[in-house]
């Protein structure tokens, strides 16, 4: 019931963005993953297919296809809540499936590997800053990464999104990091190849979710200590 009610309170919330401020800071987050090295040293990329008021995606697809990299969605399964990555070649091979949510046509269906998966975006309706999320309820993207535990996961979402904690089951999984139009948020600590995303961004300082506490961390001097 409380995840419902944060559920709830947040859709409410980010429905009320105009159409200006959702592009504008739809943009500085997609803009943010151009730039990071994971995201440039990611070969295989999943990412969700945004629909209504989350974080546009439709762009971000479109470039990264361009940009020579292979993108994959995920193909829903409502009878089993499950869902499986499916590779697209263009925008234009996908069409309105389940909740109204793009996903491709079935002769442009093409399953891959999901161990061949570098990096994965992951949406969510709300974040807390050790990376648990609140989805729509159906634990579709839970019961996948769980699954394939060395995927790096980012997510995607503006700030209004991020709360202090979020109710938490044994079967939920966090994302790794989270890009919004104000922060980079790290929520857990990788190796020396996440900390160069930031040094990359030219960011030097950065807020780390440690036993529920937020710290700021100089991570250049972290780098220089390696």
């Amino acid at each position: 019931m409380i995840k419902k009610s944060i559920r709830d309170h947040i859709l409410d919330e980010r429905s009320k963005l105009g159409k200006k401020e959702h592009r504008l800071y739809s943009n500085i987050i997609i803009d943010k993953l151009y730039k990071s090295s994971i995201y440039s040293n990611a070969n295989v990329i999943m990412t969700f297919i945004s629909f209504g008021h989350e974080v546009d995606t439709h762009g971000f697809i479109k470039n990264s296809i361009a940009n020579g990299k292979r993108l994959l969605v995920p193909v829903t399964f409502p009878k089993t809540n499950e869902i499986k990555p499916s590779e697209i070649y263009e925008f234009d091979e996908l069409e309105t499936g389940f909740y109204n949510i793009l996903t491709p046509k079935k002769e442009f269906i093409r399953f891959i590997n999901p161990h061949d998966i570098d990096l994965a975006i992951v949406p969510g309706v709300a974040f807390d800053r050790n990376g648990y999320r609140i989805g729509y309820g159906g634990g579709y993207y839970d019961r996948f990464l769980s699954q394939y535990p060395d995927i790096i996961k980012i997510g995607v979402c503006f700030d209004l999104q991020v709360i202090d904690s979020i109710p938490k089951v044994d079967f939920d999984i966090p994302v790794d990091i989270i890009f919004t139009e104000k922060d980079i948020i790290q929520c857990k600590w990788w190796n020396s190849t996440l900390i160069n995303t930031f040094l990359c961004y030219n960011i030097r300082v950065v807020k780390f979710s440690m036993g529920g506490n937020i710290v700021w961390v100089d991570i250049s001097v972290l780098q220089r200590e390696e």
